[in-house]
């Protein structure tokens, strides 16, 4: 009969040809899962199936690995090489049992009779399809059963054949688990029960759990006790009937719930990958490993990306579904809930919300049992904790509304730890980044529409490299349990409480969420160059200079590290150059004396978004440079001291994060004296002499940090010198004082637009103690930041400083709103 089924799934080879086509999870699985070709190598399947057998032989044979037909041999014994945990259903009937019980004991007292073997055991997972079913469906109709009779398996190859995902596993070393636990059969079986259940969270880390029909999602929802008694609220209030009010909470479930089709995911699957074919080089993905590790762990995932583009939504759950894991349901605003691309987005997993639940009780509890039956149910879940998109590159303050109710949704008892994902999302381009200076300058946001998306697709074109990357994944289970050790106690199947400790708790994890991102930030050739133009005067440098410069910070974030997750390029400096050029980013002009790299004023603008999405990895290396430009002679005391003072500020608008500033810093401190850039004298570092190439390097580093200092120049100063002042009214005068600031330097940067950053300056310094509220609820100063307003002073170049003290008058007695 073996022999029967060997050569039914040789016979099978050329129709396996033409109906499967299968992505193999991970990428490069012999290094990825630390295969070794020098040992034996076997085998573990969950079903044995001719059709999957047939499939994992042409895997196989691709990666160049040994053909699961063929037989090992182990010593003196000639075993097959794959095992079987299961046997297919019948027709009519139960299944029968495979061999794989004595097969693993055969192989665990081979090792032990002979050590030196080492085998590996690999798990080999075959999908197909992807689909994770309804609930209540016909299994073997439909062929969601984990072991479909033949039947079955011919409708699933049929049907599902062209989205098949092969999941290949870290194998099993055999020889180190014989030592452990022997070659009993009890050891066989713990062997047997540990591959069924990884097959089992494999499955479903890939294809979900199993999808509720809209209506009976509808209806369980009506039925839960928090929204009955919402429900019942919302009829008194309004002096309605209760069926009334339950139509109008149906209502809103049809404007918020997804409508999850598998069928979608395929069709945008091939539509997506046919569009990064045309936008991008390539999409690269950094540290998805731990995804793969959360999920076969059981977490439940909830991904909060950073914000830049619409593309955000489509490219992360793109690259999810390559990961082999299930796309997840997104949180999408309410603006994109227009004909014909809110269905399409409703189909592939989005839910919609709207900017604001203030003054609807109903519309909020809605929501919130929407999405907590998300949580419940195992659903993966996408948002966006800045809100909207940033407009200048930089992060934006967290809104906490969605982490909020995450943690309610914990409050109802969730069984499994939920694991909150940053994802640090960058471009080499961002179709929208025409629109977002004009909007800072006051245009008015554009609504979204058909005939908008028609005009970007017509626009499409050559966008370079995509980088998405994963940050270090923050336990909630386990932050809870550090902010709020009893917080277990509070836990109620039946509403979600709303606690006293649940706001500043959540405003303190949305912030460490947004480091998380800044931490894995991917630095390329747009950003650094942009870094390197617009520092520079007139933006411009010889190519020779430039490369040194590229150079210069390549080699700091190599020897320096900002965080480990951080992604370099793989190009050199260089290439990088070229590649610039090609996509029309800089402009090339040479002359007698050599080739120039330049910005037009319009590419300058537009540049400064891509240089802040990194801006955050070199301000305090910019700073440190500051220092000694402007005060000639610091011991690395003084320079940690110094980055101390700003660090408090900083970490709050850049969501900076170091483990030890202190070593940091030295470290920094030691790079930039390696390259040349500062030297030592005694226990003090000076800069370069002022006409060495080494001097200008220091000096373009130098100025990234300028506007960051002067606005905060702007602010301590008009504190110091006009306050007590209202917040608003500060914030307003800041804002306008800035702007005369851009007229007299001729400064052009979109982070002069926002007032939002000077908002978050004025609750940082608050927060910080560099500032009190007084009887009359006005910001004042205290001595602190006299102290850090005499540092800063001392690091902004003289004319700068002097136009803000000239204007500082007028505006201060300028009205808000004029």
């Amino acid at each position: 009969m073996l022999s029967g089924f060997k050569l039914f799934t040789k016979l099978l080879r050329w129709p396996i040809r033409l109906l499967v086509k299968y992505k193999i999870v991970p990428d490069n699985p012999l290094h990825a899962l630390g295969v070794e070709p020098g040992r034996p190598l076997l085998y573990i399947c969950h079903t044995e199936s001719a059709s999957d057998l047939a499939t994992l032989r042409r895997v196989c044979q691709q990666l160049q690995l040994p053909d699961p037909l063929s037989k090992v041999q182990l010593g003196s014994q000639l075993l097959p090489r794959t095992l079987f945990l299961e046997q297919p259903h019948r027709l009519i009937g139960g299944r029968g049992k495979t061999r794989a019980l004595q097969q693993g004991q055969q192989l665990l007292a081979a090792h032990l009779a002979q050590p030196e073997l080492r085998a590996q055991l690999m798990p080999a997972a075959i999908l197909w399809g992807r689909a994770p079913g309804k609930e209540n469906s016909i299994k073997w109709l439909i062929g969601e059963a984990h072991s479909p009779n033949w039947l079955a398996k011919l409708l699933i190859v049929l049907i599902s054949g062209r989205h098949t995902l092969v999941r290949l596993s870290k194998p099993v070393d055999l020889q180190q688990m014989a030592a452990q636990f022997g070659s009993a059969p009890e050891t066989a079986r713990k062997l047997l029960r540990m591959s069924r259940i990884h097959f089992y969270r494999q499955r479903l880390a890939a294809t979900g759990p199993k999808l509720m029909q809209r209506n009976q999602l509808f209806n369980a929802l009506l039925a839960s006790p928090a929204l009955k008694k919402a429900i019942a609220d919302e009829a008194e209030t309004k002096r309605i009937s209760y069926q009334a009010a339950q139509q109008e909470a149906r209502k809103l479930l049809q404007e918020i719930a997804a409508d999850y089709r598998t069928s979608t995911l395929r069709f945008g699957d091939r539509i997506l990958s046919w569009l990064w074919q045309k936008l991008y080089y390539g999409i690269k993905v950094k540290n998805a490993d731990q995804l793969r590790e959360l999920a076969q762990k059981g977490h439940e995932i909830v991904y909060v990306p950073c914000h830049r583009s619409h593309m955000d939504y489509l490219l992360l759950s793109y690259i999810i579904y390559h990961q082999g894991l299930v796309p997840p349901h997104i949180a999408a605003g309410i603006n994109l809930n227009f004909w014909p691309a809110g269905t399409i987005f409703r189909r592939g997993g989005a839910f919609f919300i709207r900017r604001s639940f203030s003054g609807n009780k109903l519309y909020s509890a809605v929501f919130r049992e929407y999405l907590s039956l998300l949580f419940i149910k195992g659903y993966a879940v996408k948002y966006y904790t800045e809100g909207g998109r940033s407009r200048t590159g930089r992060l934006l303050q967290p809104k906490t509304g969605m982490l909020a109710m995450t943690v309610q949704s914990m409050l109802r008892g969730i069984d499994r730890p939920v694991t909150l994902v940053p994802v640090y999302l960058g471009y080499e381009h961002v179709m929208e980044v025409n629109t977002y200076l004009s909007e800072l300058q006051g245009s008015g946001k554009q609504k979204e529409s058909v005939f908008g998306v028609l005009k970007a697709i017509r626009n499409l074109r050559d966008y370079g490299y995509g980088y998405v990357n994963f940050g270090e994944p923050i336990s909630l289970n386990q932050y809870l349990s550090q902010q709020v050790p009893a917080w277990k106690s509070e836990i109620n199947p039946l509403e979600a409480p709303k606690p006293q400790w649940l706001n500043p708790v959540t405003g303190k994890l949305s912030e460490q969420i947004m480091r998380h991102i800044n931490q894995a930030a991917a630095l390329n050739s747009i950003n650094l160059i942009a870094l390197c133009l617009l520092a520079s005067d007139k933006h411009s440098l010889t190519r020779q200079e430039l490369v040194q410069q590229l150079q210069a910070y390549l080699t700091l974030q190599q020897a320096a590290p900002y965080h480990a997750n951080v992604s370099l390029p793989e190009q050199s400096a260089e290439q990088m150059l070229e590649h610039a050029a090609k996509m029309q980013k800089i402009m090339l002009t040479a002359d007698s004396f050599g080739e120039l790299v330049s910005l037009s004023p319009q590419q300058a603008v537009l540049m400064s978004y891509y240089r802040n999405n990194i801006l955050h990895l070199f301000i305090l290396p910019a700073i440190l440079a500051s220092a000694v430009l402007r005060q000639q002679r610091l011991s690395l005391t003084e320079l940690q001291s110094l980055a101390e003072q700003l660090y408090s500020l900083l970490k709050h608008e850049l969501f900076l994060q170091v483990p030890s500033l202190q070593h940091y810093i030295r470290q920094l401190v030691q790079q930039l004296q390696a390259q040349g850039l500062l030297i030592q004298d005694g226990e003090d570092y000076l800069a370069p002499p002022q006409h060495s190439r080494e001097y200008m390097m220091l000096d373009l580093l130098a100025h990234n940090a300028e506007h960051t200092l002067q606005r905060y120049a702007m602010v301590f100063n008009l504190l110091r010198a006009h306050g007590p002042l209202p917040r608003p009214e500060l914030e307003q005068q800041s804002h306008q004082l800035a702007q005369r600031l851009l007229t007299l330097h001729g400064i052009n940067a979109p982070e002069y637009y926002d007032k939002n950053l000077f908002a978050g300056l004025s609750q940082a310094l608050k927060l910080e103690g560099y500032c009190q509220s007084d009887q009359d609820n006005r910001l004042q100063a205290t001595p602190a930041l006299s102290r850090l307003a005499a540092t800063v002073n001392l690091l902004l170049r003289s004319e700068v400083l002097q136009s803000i003290h000239s204007i500082m008058p007028e505006a201060a007695t300028t009205q808000p709103g004029s």
